[in-house]
């Protein structure tokens, strides 16, 4: 289908924004974006990409913050990344041993943003810096970049059957990706 868009869904913590592991973000002062991540999605962007966040916020389900401090910290997030667009900034909020689907590697957020906004996931991308951000990937038919930023060198090293599609240093390296395999695509 030809009215379908080319999306790329990023991982928060550790993938646009610096994480420290371990630590659960709840301060919009706290956010630090990597670098190389303005140009990198100015990048994408000016190639027709439109972006998703979907991201883990246990934080909320252990009691640690509230979804109203998440939206905070969202909000900087968006500021910060202007002029470029997030379309969507979904998560989910349950801590790690409550039985949903919606918690990566769970598939649910991406479906729903896949019907909602007609997104195809042939020409689409998952980037984050976890095992559970490629497992993410791969079940939506989405190709994989794993970020070796602030989870990826030890989730590489620790799960030997992690096979994302890409494995980048850093935002520019993953964009340089997604922009050759969408003109291989073409």
């Amino acid at each position: 289908m030809s009215n379908q868009i080319k999306a790329v869904f990023f991982d928060r913590d550790g993938t646009l924004i610096h994480e420290k592991p371990g630590t659960y973000l709840s301060d919009p002062a706290a956010v630090h974006l990597y670098a190389p991540v303005p140009r990198a999605l100015t990048r994408l962007a000016q190639a027709g990409f439109v972006f998703f966040i979907v991201s883990n916020q246990s934080g909320i389900g252990r009691g640690y913050f509230t979804e109203k401090e998440v939206n905070k910290v969202h909000a900087r997030l968006r500021q910060l990344l202007k002029p470029v667009e997030i379309k969507e900034i979904v998560f989910c909020p349950h801590a790690p041993d409550h039985a949903c689907r919606c918690r990566k590697p769970g598939t649910l957020l991406g479906e729903q943003l896949i019907k909602k906004y007609h997104i195809d996931p042939a020409r689409s991308f998952m980037v984050g810096d976890k095992k559970a951000d490629v497992q993410f990937g791969r079940g939506l038919g989405l190709r994989s970049v794993l970020m070796t930023t602030a989870n990826g060198k030890n989730h590489l090293k620790k799960y030997t059957d992690l096979k994302p599609d890409f494995i980048a240093p850093n935002m520019q390296a993953a964009a340089s990706y997604i922009l050759r395999e969408d003109r291989a695509h073409e």
